[in-house]
């Protein structure tokens, strides 16, 4: 009988990729320092419509019909801007999220594929929901990527 050749498998858990590898660190600094004014002005944009919001309840009832009605319509139309501002920073922080986590992706494959190179791997998975903690190569793979982080 001829002898089975061994598969060196190896796993990747690409959850502690995203938080523990520095370049994944450095995208989560870089979308932090671009988006944080835009949430700055929406935390104060919302407090300020909650502000008028409040101090309208407590003057409407000594207002007239016109001046409540008025206060009103611009409350909903504040309320409305607030929202799709809100919305669409949403949308923009979404969007560059992904692009940054692409640019991490494509760099943590090629530092997979360099440690799977080295070390003559078979097969290395990217998830599992089961397996042996001798397999994971996670923390080769964590260094080989901070290691050619300025490549």
């Amino acid at each position: 009988m001829a002898s089975a050749q061994e598969l060196k498998i190896g796993i990747v858990n690409t959850d502690r990729i995203f938080r523990e590898a520095n370049t994944a660190k450095a995208a989560q600094a870089k979308l932090e320092q671009e988006f944080s004014k835009r949430e700055k002005e929406l935390v104060d944009l919302g407090n300020n419509l909650k502000t008028a919001s409040e101090r309208f309840e407590r003057e409407a009832p000594t207002l007239s019909e016109s001046q409540r009605n008025l206060r009103q319509r611009q409350l909903t139309d504040q309320d409305r801007d607030f929202q799709r501002k809100r919305r669409e920073f949403q949308e923009d922080l979404n969007t560059r999220k992904n692009e940054e986590q692409q640019i991490v992706i494509e760099r943590a494959n090629r530092a997979v594929r360099q440690v799977a190179e080295a070390e003559k791997f078979d097969v290395i998975f990217q998830e599992a929901v089961y397996f042996n903690p001798k397999h994971d190569i996670t923390d080769k793979v964590i260094r080989a990527l901070n290691s050619s982080a300025g490549k």
